[in-house]
């Protein structure tokens, strides 16, 4: 097969619906992810690229299309979801192309299916924030903005995003079929991921070491959520990719002033995905993704694959946070020293990213009096490694900037008030290597002013 042709269009007509996209009103480059455009190697000049970002002209001459599934939203079972608003459009270099906001489909419920401006720039930055991150994620390629009015609370102008990712197949495309008792497109779906995406399960028992590779996947993404301060804010199961990825950035934040029960999106009155409860969401979802799959795998190989998630994730996240905390050997006592740390930033009311940064040369630290009692313990235990490159390690996995919700707020207002797009870019640099210096952009790691103290993000794009 071509490696441009859409892979998952071999699947057939059960698996989505070919739709039109549907043009905007005076379409414009924003802005365009040049070391993703090089690594997909689409060789489009920009404008090209332009028409087929806004949705204009075909990529290479491939049908897009609306891929349909099910989903477990809020803990409660929707029978059809689907792609409301985004649509394969193609596939360069073994990655799917995909535009958030071009129009509607079949499965957008009434709705327009167009994004708005705001949440499309909150989208393009999270995905090379979290990229520079080192957190597994989808990626977008190009953010275009209009003059087409769409209806909100307010007339806002829309926006597209290009989204791109090995697959963009979630666990709610098999739930859609298992709840509908379609087992041969169960069976024919897993086939095609291990196929495509997991082809070291081909084997014997291929659909339960697949699940276990899922299981791996979603739990190394979770410690790193966990690690660096991200909250997904709607850990649905139609928003959990089966490769492991982040994928569907809607209301989502990252910690600034530390709170384990951190409630990004404020349409989440139960907080059912505060910060603190995303480890056990993610099993949940597992859970719900292994049901879908038991005509294929048995109860006793689905117990023993879900048994094994709390111990990838402690592993994936204690490795990562003893290298946060400049800890190189292990010690029992690591995880009290760790803990104790995050209660004083929790009681004091301290940024989480600034606070752990600072780590890295204790100077940062010896001046505040609330971390006199532990800095004696943990310079004790960080002499027991002795390591000569202590601080240069820690800053490596510890970010100088983030996307704070003020910073992407800024951003956003220049672009909708003064048509100006130049913030944009600047946050994409520093988000796009984020653990180095950048000695002129001091300003971008300070907390949220005063006006932004009380942001709020909801799932409306």
């Amino acid at each position: 097969m071509d490696k441009n042709a859409l892979n998952f269009a071999s699947l057939g007509d059960d698996f989505f619906s070919p739709i039109e996209t549907q043009t905007l009103k005076n379409a414009f480059l924003i802005h365009k992810n040049q070391a993703l455009y090089q690594k997909l190697e689409i060789g489009l000049d920009d404008k090209t690229l332009l028409k087929v970002a806004s949705g204009t002209a075909k990529f290479q001459n491939s049908q897009p299309i609306a891929s349909i599934y099910a989903g477990h939203q809020f803990g409660y079972f929707v029978p059809q979801l689907g792609d409301g608003r985004s649509c394969l459009i193609g596939q360069a270099n073994g990655h799917e192309l995909s535009l958030k906001g071009a129009g509607q489909t079949p499965f957008s419920r009434g709705a327009d299916g167009r994004c708005v401006l705001r949440s499309s720039i909150r989208e393009y930055l999270a995905s090379i924030a979290m990229h520079g991150l080192g957190i597994p994620t989808t990626e977008a390629l190009t953010l275009v903005g209009s003059q087409s009015e769409v209806y909100r609370e307010n007339i806002e102008f829309g926006a597209i995003v290009m989204r791109t990712a090995p697959s963009h197949i979630r666990f709610g495309n098999f739930e859609l079929f298992a709840s509908r008792g379609q087992i041969v497109q169960v069976k024919k779906l897993a086939d095609f991921v291990i196929r495509h995406h997991y082809p070291q399960c081909l084997g014997k028992n291929k659909y339960s070491d697949f699940l276990v590779l899922v299981i791996k996947r979603t739990a190394k993404m979770i410690a790193t959520w966990q690690a660096q301060g991200f909250e997904h804010g709607v850990m649905n199961t139609d928003n959990m990719s089966i490769l492991g990825l982040t994928i569907d950035y809607g209301p989502f934040g990252f910690l600034e002033k530390y709170d384990p029960k951190f409630i990004c999106n404020h349409s989440d009155h139960e907080g059912r995905y505060a910060f603190d409860q995303q480890p056990g969401v993610a099993l949940w979802n597992l859970s719900r993704l292994a049901d879908a799959l038991n005509s294929l795998i048995s109860d006793q190989q689905i117990k023993a694959a879900l048994a094994q998630y709390q111990g990838y994730l402690v592993r994936y996240y204690s490795n990562l946070m003893r290298t946060k905390f400049g800890l190189f050997t292990k010690d029992e006592n690591d995880n009290q020293l760790i803990g104790d740390f995050l209660n004083i930033l929790y009681k004091h009311k301290k940024d989480y990213t600034n606070s752990i940064r600072g780590l890295s040369n204790l100077q940062n630290l010896a001046a505040d009096g609330h971390y006199k009692t532990w800095l004696k313990s943990y310079q004790s235990r960080i002499e027991q490694d002795k390591n000569i490159n202590r601080e240069a390690l820690m800053n490596q996995v510890n970010p100088k900037f983030i996307l704070r919700n003020y910073l992407a707020e800024v951003a956003i207002r220049k672009a909708q008030n003064d048509n100006d797009y130049r913030e944009i870019g600047v946050l994409f640099d520093l988000l796009s290597k984020p653990f180095e210096q950048h000695l002129s952009m001091e300003k971008y790691t300070s907390e949220a002013p005063d006006w932004a103290q009380d942001l709020q993000v909801s799932c409306s794009s």
